[in-house]
């Protein structure tokens, strides 16, 4: 069966799936129920799942990059797959036919895979393209938003999207830079940064372009906007009883999520109840493991009518 497949030698490189326990348990997933993963990046997640749908279970994967669905190494019968933004969500689960179902969840994190080996810009500490699009299909890259987009449109997603404190400085300094010649690579754009900010900025822990790498991945992506139309389909696809969990890696996602949640949870007529009162933190040993694990929070809760 598939859980073997965790010896192959392809999953050691496998993005490792954040609060993979706590998600499990969440979702208290049940022989013959149905599920989508609505983020199935390399199908981490999925994958603990099928362990506890049985055979007449089923889930769907859904993931903007098509890359990533073509090479999964996650087979089998009970999992279809599906390209295509969680944006579309309802239209997607019902095209697939999956109608009502018991769980879904959402993890906001990119895989290791796009940092590492996708060749698209997203690392600082590769020298790669300025893309950052998840699927490749999409118009909008960071070249264009880089190059092309106003100063102040620029500041204003820096400020917004990765709460920079020199977004100002940073997008004065990429007007008057691509002035003198288009700014092609993530290195190009770094050394612009390093440039544009106080020295002391580039010498803390956190690398200096590292908000201003998450605000062009987010405005690239939609990731906000695609997130607060997401969660109103997914509450209306679950069943009663049915569970819904987001992992959220930065502020602006848990606030979106949050406030969702506590929205529809006080309604006169609720449509949910909050299964966390705080959001779960990975603990100690699995921060060790996987560093990137440290920012992330976990949400859920339940349909109740």
């Amino acid at each position: 069966m598939w859980p073997s497949v965790w010896e192959k030698k392809e999953f050691k490189k496998m993005h490792l799936p954040v609060l993979k326990e706590e998600a499990i348990s969440f979702l208290d997933s049940k022989p013959g129920e149905s599920f989508i993963d609505s983020t199935f990046g390399q199908g981490g997640h999925a994958l603990e799942i099928l362990k506890k749908i049985g055979p007449k279970g089923k889930i769907l994967g859904i993931d903007r990059d098509s890359e990533l669905l073509e090479n999964t190494l996650v087979k089998d019968e009970r999992l279809t797959l599906a390209q295509g933004s969680f944006e579309d969500l309802k239209s997607i689960a019902e095209s697939r036919g999956f109608g009502k179902v018991s769980g879904i969840l959402m993890d906001l994190g990119f895989c290791t895979w796009h940092l590492e080996e996708s060749g698209r810009g997203f690392s600082f500490l590769k020298d790669e393209p300025l893309d950052m699009r998840y699927d490749r299909k999409e118009n909008l890259n960071a070249w264009k938003i880089v190059n092309e987009w106003e100063a102040g449109e620029i500041e204003r997603i820096l400020r917004d999207y990765g709460e920079e404190r020199f977004a100002a400085r940073i997008s004065e300094k990429i007007a008057e830079e691509r002035k003198a010649r288009e700014i092609k690579s993530t290195f190009e754009l770094v050394k612009i940064i390093g440039r544009a900010v106080p020295c002391w900025y580039c010498k803390r822990k956190i690398n200096c372009a590292t908000k201003t790498f998450q605000a062009l991945r987010i405005a690239v992506n939609r990731e906000l906007e695609i997130l607060e139309k997401a969660l109103p389909q997914a509450v209306d696809l679950l069943e009663e009883g049915g569970r819904i969990v987001v992992i959220s890696f930065h502020s602006l996602e848990d606030r979106i999520v949050k406030r969702f949640f506590i929205s529809e949870s006080k309604k006169e007529m609720p449509l949910i109840k909050i299964l966390t009162k705080k959001p779960v933190a990975p603990g100690r040993e699995e921060i060790e493991k996987n560093p990137k694990a440290r920012s992330a929070k976990l949400r859920a809760a339940m349909k109740i009518s």
